[in-house]
């Protein structure tokens, strides 16, 4: 059960759409009930996220309609009905909180997996710090978020989260309880420009080596310090891969580039669809993952890029964060610099981008590495 709107360009949906394709190519019957799609005409979920069409999996659409309190109590209806109706299905996962703690609730109810991002009452009072769009939740929602934490935990038949870290701090803050399972999320290897192939392309010495990012523009994700960075590196050409028109951050960062004086060396692509990234990826040299230390970054995220830009084959400069540790190893299979800071950030572009031989070593071992991360191995997990 997903409560979003279906295809969605953001991770949730890709993340949704991955998961349950490669549990379906596992053999299982697999049904994924999410709101219809708003654009119009309505985007077929399998072109959209560039997967073959399967008959083991059937995306069904829940009858919403109305403004978002109408749309989410429609939905939260219509996920009940179809968990205890007829044709009920043998298990029913979700990462949705208010959806689990509902279907918990339910008497004859089949066994419930709940897969956890992160402490809810925690993201939701950062949030507003984090992404430019969000309020400061009141007090009672906060502590409304704190009881259906605990609730889920105590009573979920199953219970995944997607790193280590914040199994961890689950368990320290509830209690032990019997069958958690730590999956990370993890990339399409199949993908054009992903695995074994990748990253071997010749490129000239002579030319600026190119230091991309891929994915939103929110203020968590560290984009900012990558320009900032990309500042203090007069030699390197940056590629700034996704990001809506229609929302804030992608005008903010413009902005910020034309401040740095570093506009004419980053180009912005926009909103690509999932299938566009690989190619994009293709052309880099150097791939940066700059998130800050905040309430997502820190224990609870497993980037889809992460696993992609593995997949591309090229070096990567990551944040020593906690979450990203548990993949990601300093000079094994990556460069790890202090989060937030644009002047370590700029060190360790600066460092590969000097050193080719470097480059291609970590290239390739994150690349060798990332064969326990695609999706298939995500489905076998759970």
């Amino acid at each position: 059960f997903a409560d979003i709107r279906f295809p969605l360009e953001r991770a949730n949906g890709i993340q949704t759409m991955e998961t349950c394709h490669a549990l379906a190519r596992r053999g299982h019957e697999v049904r994924l009930i999410v709101r219809p799609d708003t654009h119009g005409p309505a985007r077929d979920p399998f072109s959209y996220y560039g997967l073959p069409r399967t008959e083991r999996l059937m995306i069904e659409h829940a009858p919403v309609v109305g403004p978002q309190l109408a749309r989410r109590i429609g939905y939260l209806t219509f996920a009940a009905t179809r968990a205890v109706g007829a044709g009920r299905a043998d298990i029913v996962m979700t990462r949705d909180l208010a959806v689990a703690s509902l279907l918990l609730r339910l008497p004859s109810r089949p066994p419930l997996v709940y897969e956890s991002h992160g402490y809810a009452p925690e993201v939701a009072a950062a949030l507003p710090h984090l992404v430019s769009t969000a309020t400061a939740p009141a007090a009672a929602k906060l502590e409304r978020l704190a009881r259906r934490e605990s609730f889920v935990w105590r009573h979920a038949d199953g219970y995944v989260t997607i790193t280590n870290g914040l199994a961890s701090t689950h368990n320290a803050r509830f209690g032990a309880r019997p069958r958690v399972a730590v999956v990370p999320d993890g990339a399409n290897l199949g993908a054009p420009g992903l695995g074994h192939t990748a990253g071997t392309r010749p490129r000239d010495p002579l030319a600026p080596c190119t230091v991309a990012y891929a994915g939103h523009l929110y203020a968590w994700k560290g984009v900012d310090v990558l320009l900032a960075a990309i500042s203090h590196v007069p030699d390197v050409q940056g590629l700034i891969i996704g990001g809506h028109e229609k929302e804030p951050d992608l005008a903010r960062l413009r902005a910020l580039a034309e401040r740095l004086g570093v506009d004419s060396r980053v180009t912005f692509t926009g909103h690509l669809p999932p299938s566009g990234i690989p190619a994009r990826l293709a052309e880099a040299d150097i791939l940066v993952l700059p998130n800050p230390a905040s309430a997502i970054s820190t224990h609870a995220t497993s980037p889809l890029k992460l696993f992609e830009y593995m997949a591309a084959g090229k070096a990567i400069v990551a944040s020593n964060l906690p979450a990203i540790r548990e993949i990601l190893t300093h000079d094994v299979n990556a460069v790890l610099v202090t989060p937030g800071d644009a002047d370590a950030l700029a060190a360790g572009i600066c460092r590969l981008a000097d050193d080719g031989a470097l480059r291609e070593a970590l290239g390739r071992a994150a690349r060798v590495a990332v064969a326990e991360y695609s999706w298939d191995r995500r489905a076998e997990r759970l």
